[in-house]
């Protein structure tokens, strides 16, 4: 579920700053989202960035109903996922077009978090992928409505991807452009305080 690293305590000790938090936006196995959360994930390392990734995959399966609502924190392992929310103040959401929108499982999650205080006041980015041709520009303005609404400042700069199948190759993009264009949303990401 989480990238491997140490405890985020000792993380931030160490490293002087709270991890950013990639949230893979989808809970399908195999993904494209986990592939290009990866990549945002080494280029977070070569800036020496500390990082996590939340895989939505590995959200307990019936965290639905027992996590959300008055089930509010009765669950472990979602209490487990809402401490790393809670430990980061910047966000990186890699987002998948689903049927003109965000998957559903994104939006259950964000109902599921303790709300207002797991994302308001706090940054995000957003990254938007389909087959398609315009790349999650629906996805990523659904998307952005609801964290506006969450009191989320989302970045201006929203790199799409799409034709996602053809532009990954080998866990890579095809084109430099795609890495380029998320190293300038991690520049501004980084620079947000």
């Amino acid at each position: 579920m989480i990238n491997e690293m140490p405890e985020l305590p000792l993380l931030q000790e160490r490293a002087g700053v709270r991890p950013i938090t990639i949230i893979s936006g989808t809970n399908r196995e195999g993904s494209y989202s986990r592939v290009v959360s990866e990549i945002y994930g080494e280029i977070f390392e070569r800036k020496s960035q500390p990082f996590q990734i939340i895989d939505l995959k590995d959200l307990p399966a019936d965290f639905i109903f027992s996590a959300s609502f008055e089930n509010s924190g009765e669950h472990p392992e979602f209490n487990e996922i809402q401490k790393k929310i809670n430990a980061s103040s910047k966000f990186v959401f890699v987002v998948p077009e689903y049927n003109g929108s965000f998957p559903g499982v994104l939006k259950a999650f964000l109902d599921g978090l303790e709300y207002p205080g797991s994302f308001k006041g706090k940054t995000a980015a957003l990254v938007g992928l389909a087959s398609g041709h315009m790349g999650g520009a629906l996805a990523l303005s659904h998307l952005t409505d609801v964290l506006h609404y969450m009191g989320v400042m989302v970045l201006p700069i929203k790199p799409r991807l799409p034709r996602i199948s053809k532009i990954l190759v080998n866990k890579k993009f095809a084109d430099g452009i795609y890495t380029d264009l998320l190293e300038e949303q991690v520049e501004m990401l980084i620079g947000q305080s």
